[in-house]
């Protein structure tokens, strides 16, 4: 029944999604004044709103779009005719390389770095660490790219300023993406672990002559990690999210910077569907944490 609430849960979130996408689209504004000249004769800018579909009230053209959604369609982008399916899994690849090494990269720092903070509590180390968190979660990440751009790129010419080309065009971007998801990762890991090394059983667990190694990893990073599982989900939503302001900062042809190009030219079947990809990826990134949550520990399920 838990697995299923929160399966039926996530389809409800999607669906509730896409619909507000839908109904804000048209409230936009016109894409025929992006595809034809202002000059043209206003009858023509008809005759085109009503071959796109777009002359219908809105309750018409969400069932007509719902419709073809069931049947797999998911639209025509209005500017290139081509279907927004192949559009968007074009830059996928783009995008997946920015965004896995980077939630890779900043799970590994995050984890390390908090459970070193947490040993060394109070010390120099977790003293920086603390600082450093505080600093990256509140800095964006397009200010972050752009000071990376104006001293790695500009002032030291140690990298390039954007595009995608060779291994050092991914350098800037992967750490301006994961920068905030590592300092998140690290602030929860040391707090949890702070907590779970003043229980009793660590401290029965190190009375037994137990060594440290096992003490830490074995009998505190398990118990600590659960709470860092639901926040996981949370970031690489995060990572989808700062995908398009990253992508946009660093020129990087990924799908982020697809959207925002559509939502500049009200292309509205590729906008929709790329917000209803990112929107899934977040949903189900974040029903596999409630999955592996239920199943790490058996008293949520209950619930």
């Amino acid at each position: 029944m838990f697995f299923l609430s929160r399966t039926l849960r996530s389809a409800f979130t999607l669906w509730a999604i896409l619909t507000m996408v839908f109904v804000a689209t048209r409230l936009t504004g016109d894409p025929t004044y992006y595809l034809m000249p202002a000059e043209l004769p206003e009858q023509q800018r008809v005759e085109l709103r009503e071959k796109l579909g777009l002359n219908d009230d809105i309750a018409t053209q969400y069932l007509r779009y719902g419709a073809a959604i069931v049947q797999g369609d998911f639209g025509r982008s209005f500017f290139s005719n081509r279907s927004v399916v192949d559009l968007f899994f074009e830059r996928v690849p783009n995008t997946l390389l920015l965004t896995i090494p980077a939630f890779l990269l900043s799970v590994g720092i995050g984890l390390c770095g908090g459970i070193c903070a947490a040993l060394r509590h109070n010390g120099l180390f977790d003293r920086a660490l603390t600082t450093a968190t505080v600093v990256m979660q509140a800095i964006p990440n397009f200010a972050v790219g752009i000071a990376a751009i104006l001293i790695f790129s500009l002032s030291l010419r140690l990298l390039p300023s954007g595009g995608m080309g060779t291994w050092k065009h991914l350098i800037l971007p992967v750490i301006t993406l994961g920068l905030g998801t590592c300092a998140n990762v690290a602030h929860l890991v040391r707090s949890n672990m702070l907590e779970v090394l003043g229980q009793d059983y660590i401290r029965y667990a190190r009375s037994k002559g137990l060594s440290p190694a096992v003490v830490v990893l074995k009998h505190g990073l398990r118990n600590a990690i659960l709470p860092v599982l639901t926040i996981l989900g949370l970031q690489f939503g995060g990572l989808v999210a700062g995908a398009v302001v990253t992508e946009t900062v660093f020129a990087w042809p990924g799908v982020g910077r697809l959207v925002i190009d559509a939502v500049m030219k009200r292309d509205f079947a590729l906008l929709q569907f790329g917000i209803l990809v990112f929107s899934a990826a977040i949903i189900f990134a974040n029903l596999l944490v409630d999955l592996a949550y239920g199943l790490l520990d058996p008293r949520v399920r209950g619930k």
